[in-house]
């Protein structure tokens, strides 16, 4: 790759991370007619990066979409890397096609959780693109990806809140795992802040937003301990008291009365610009 290609580590500054990211940059090329490859998510903005943890998060531009016999090299490509690579296996890719950037709403060829499907690049996405996005190859952001405007942003995200997290807070039994508790506890918070004013938080900023809510404070320690583990300790937490019946219960109730009545509160209170 050349310079213009390669513009060097960006904030993550992981040793083993800004590896991966060269060796997929290097090699993305092959299987697919790349434009540009840029970084959003934790590891762009740098400071809430969490090496094992956080997501790999990239979006690539192509020349135009995938052909079938493209998207069988592309998967290879993939499980090669994270056969070679245990961080790589994090590593989520959407790739849009320079002809359809325009609508937030088009379904992308994306690969995530080892297969490859389609879904949109949310305007969430694309805010954080334009705001802090690191460009690994090719065109930068601002020449390709149509901008936001804060009313779109607000406007998706109150849809997010009224169509997709309250209607499950219905769901105790989806609130027993893991993984429901920690999406929707921090995405509540940035949600009202963005709401708020129109920025975009950090999953570290969204804790100080939680108290200031009246989250739950066990239920708030909980997703701590997931999200970085006991203090200094440096290590994958473990299972914790997710293995206790009763307490999956009493977090799924303190859960989802947390989030349905917040929601409804941010729901109601919003009035476009």
């Amino acid at each position: 790759m050349t310079a213009e290609h390669a513009p060097g580590p960006g904030p993550a500054a992981d040793p083993e991370t800004e590896r991966i990211l060269a060796r997929y940059a290097a090699e993305l090329p092959e299987p697919v007619p790349l434009i540009a490859l840029w970084v959003h998510g934790s590891i762009a903005e740098g400071t809430d990066y969490r090496p094992g943890r956080s997501d790999l998060d990239l979006i690539a531009v192509l020349e135009r979409p995938c052909a079938p016999a493209e998207e069988e090299r592309l998967a290879g490509l993939h499980r090669r890397l994270a056969g070679d690579e245990p961080l790589a296996a994090r590593l989520h890719c959407s790739f849009m096609s320079a002809t359809e950037l325009a609508d937030p709403g088009h379904d992308h060829l994306t690969w995530a959780f080892n297969e490859l499907f389609r879904r949109p690049v949310s305007p969430v996405t694309r805010a954080e693109l334009h705001r802090f996005g690191r460009v690994l190859y090719g065109r930068p952001v601002g020449g390709l990806l149509p901008g936001m405007t804060d009313r779109q942003l607000r406007e998706y995200v109150h849809g997010q809140l009224r169509d997709e997290l309250l209607p499950r807070c219905a769901d105790e039994e989806l609130f027993r795992q893991d993984t429901w508790v920690d999406y929707a506890m921090l995405a509540l918070p940035r949600a009202a802040v963005t709401l708020a004013d129109g920025r975009l938080i950090t999953k570290a900023e969204a804790f100080g937003v939680l108290a200031e809510l009246g989250a739950p404070a066990e239920v708030v320690a909980d997703v701590r301990r997931r999200r970085y583990g006991a203090p200094g300790d440096g290590e994958d937490p473990g299972p914790g008291p997710e293995g206790d019946a009763p307490w999956l219960t009493r977090r799924a109730r303190l859960t989802t009365d947390f989030l349905r009545s917040r929601a409804e509160t941010l729901i109601a209170a919003y009035h476009p610009g």
